[in-house]
Formats: C-alpha cells, sequence, structure tokens
C-alpha cells in the first residue's frame, strides 16, 4: 500500500461470552475484503484485541460502517462480545517495513 491511506484501529476486551464470535469476525473479514476501498487487514489477541484495517477514503470506512451486516456485528458486539473498546481512525502519511534474509 502506498501512503496517503487510512487505518481504523479497533481494540477491545472481550466479555466471557463469546458464542459465536468467532464465526462473526470471520464473516466480517470476508465481507470487509469485498468492500470498496478496502486496502487489508492486521489482527492480534492475548488480553487485549486490536484489530487493524486499511482504507482508500473515509468514505470507504463510513461505507463499511454503514454496511448491514457489519452493523448486526456492532450490536452484537455491544451486547455480547465487548466489556470495552475504542475505535480510531488515522491518516497514514508514511509506511516502512524491514523484513530479515
Amino acid at each position: 500500500m502506498k501512503p496517503p491511506y487510512y487505518a481504523v484501529i479497533f481494540t477491545n476486551l472481550q466479555t466471557n461470552n463469546t458464542e459465536g464470535y468467532t464465526a462473526m469476525a470471520e464473516k466480517m473479514e470476508h465481507l470487509a475484503k469485498q468492500q470498496p476501498g478496502f486496502l487489508g487487514m492486521e489482527s492480534a489477541r492475548d488480553h487485549l484485541g486490536i484489530t487493524v484495517s486499511y482504507w482508500k477514503t473515509t468514505a470507504a470506512i463510513k461505507q463499511w460502517k454503514q454496511n448491514l451486516d457489519h452493523l448486526e456485528a456492532q450490536q452484537k458486539g455491544r451486547s455480547l462480545w465487548y466489556s470495552w473498546y475504542r475505535t480510531r481512525i488515522c491518516l497514514v502519511e508514511r509506511d516502512y517495513e524491514f523484513t530479515a534474509s
């Protein structure tokens, strides 16, 4: 991905009720990949969960947030799966990486 682009950083703590969570997370990843403007995703979970999705524009992010299936996942997240979460939207101006050979 060549900057500039946007990163949506979703940080969360789960409740003990995770029934259906994995299936919904997989469904959301599959659906996000089909959205116009989607560039990629990275995710990690230990105690704290962090998912970063990358988008071409803020309009693409807004369209994803309003997707009906995503709205359902958001509602279930608030009522079942998360005790806390925070979403941050950032403009990525620079991007570099290291790979060991």
